[in-house]
């Protein structure tokens, strides 16, 4: 089967064939060369001498070409699809030593046609199958009524007809479970790619919120070292506990059980505001927020201040939130035009808002600056 193409009937056929238990599928189709015992009878009544050879021998050979198409599906599994020509030149083969079985088998013969109509169900493309079994079906009921000495019982272009039903059975039965495997796979595909997006968006928001915070105390830091050495050390001692926390936070995405604390954000917000010399207002308690808000709250504050600090060049920012919403707003510069909603951050946040049936709002505060708002619920 050739990259990125679908696999066909044929190829589930031929894998369930080709591996595993498969393997033996020849010996399950074996017991159906049963039915050969007709013409192998009719030879043995009516022939003698080397004629008598020369049937059983046309029969053995019709057996064993209808078992070795079951071996050839078993390479056609491990080596790849088998070609359109030598499809249609098994089945030919099949069909010359039907024929060859006529002059000893007489009517009887017609017991490969059934043979021959299960193998072409599996072998060719539906619309091929069903049109080569109705030929097949046709030119059994004609000879029937045509050759001299033939009885017209129907019995074999029955026949001919119920082995085909049953392949294309099996057919659909295999179309379905190739269609099921196939979903699974888009179905595993997508949860991968929903784990990476997960996996990146949280990274990029603890990484990117901690590491503007890192940035904002070292350049404090360096500022201070000579006019308040104490000072600067203690945001050096700030920094490193920024860096180990940043390197737990990211563990913990690794880990795949990373939640915020609505508090703990309010706590981390009010710590960066300061050291970028940003007067935080924020409140006192989260008493109002139920518990299921509460993480998604925590992330906008985590994306909002980290905006506030890196982009706005603020003197202030003032968080506000209710029961179902929660506002993150500075007096900066303002959004953007264009540009107040394409980051990575705000991009992830509208995920989880989404996740949350919530709607994001990002625009101009009153008064000026930037105003980041989430609403949940309608």
């Amino acid at each position: 089967m050739k990259a990125n193409q679908p696999p066909t009937v044929l190829d589930g056929m031929a894998t369930r064939m080709g591996r595993g238990p498969g393997r033996w599928a020849w010996l399950a189709g074996g017991v159906w060369l049963f039915y050969l015992s007709q013409p192998l009878t009719r030879i043995a009544k009516t022939q003698s001498g080397a004629v008598e050879v020369l049937g059983f021998l046309s029969v053995f050979l019709f057996g064993a070409s209808y078992l070795g198409f079951f071996i050839l599906m078993r390479r056609t599994a491990l080596q790849g699809v088998m070609p359109g020509w030598q499809r249609g030149g098994y089945l030919a083969l099949m069909l010359g030593l039907c024929l060859l079985m006529l002059p000893t088998a007489g009517q009887t013969a017609l017991t490969g046609l059934v043979y021959i109509g299960s193998v072409a169900m599996m072998l060719l493309d539906l619309r091929y199958a069903v049109a080569f079994v109705a030929l097949l079906l046709g030119g059994a009921e004609v000879s029937m009524r045509v050759v001299p000495g033939w009885t017209d019982d129907g019995s074999y272009g029955f026949a001919v007809f119920l082995g085909a039903l049953a392949v294309f059975g099996m057919r659909r039965a295999i179309q379905r479970s190739i269609e099921l495997t196939a979903a699974r796979e888009d179905i595993a595909k997508l949860a991968v790619q929903e784990e990476r997006n997960r996996f990146a968006r949280d990274l990029h928001d603890i990484l990117g919120h901690s590491l503007t915070v890192i940035t904002v105390k070292a350049e404090l830091a360096g500022k201070l070292i000579e006019a308040n050495p104490a000072r600067a050390a203690a945001e050096v001692a700030d920094v490193e506990g920024l860096a180990r926390a940043a390197l737990a936070d990211v563990r913990a995405a690794v880990a795949g059980y990373r939640e915020l604390s609505l508090a703990g954000e309010l706590v981390a917000a009010k710590a960066a505001l300061q050291a970028a010399e940003i007067k935080p207002d924020l409140p006192t308690t989260i008493d109002v927020v139920p518990e299921e808000n509460r993480e998604l709250f925590a992330w906008v504050i985590r994306e909002g201040v980290t905006n506030v600090v890196r982009h706005s060049g603020a003197k202030r920012c003032t968080i506000k939130f209710k029961a179902d919403r929660i506002e993150v707003l500075d007096d900066g510069k303002g959004p953007t035009p264009g540009g107040g909603a394409s980051g990575h951050g705000l991009m992830g946040l509208r995920e989880r808002a989404n996740q949350a049936d919530a709607s994001v709002q990002i625009g101009q505060a009153p008064g000026g600056g930037f105003r980041l708002a989430v609403k949940v619920g309608p």
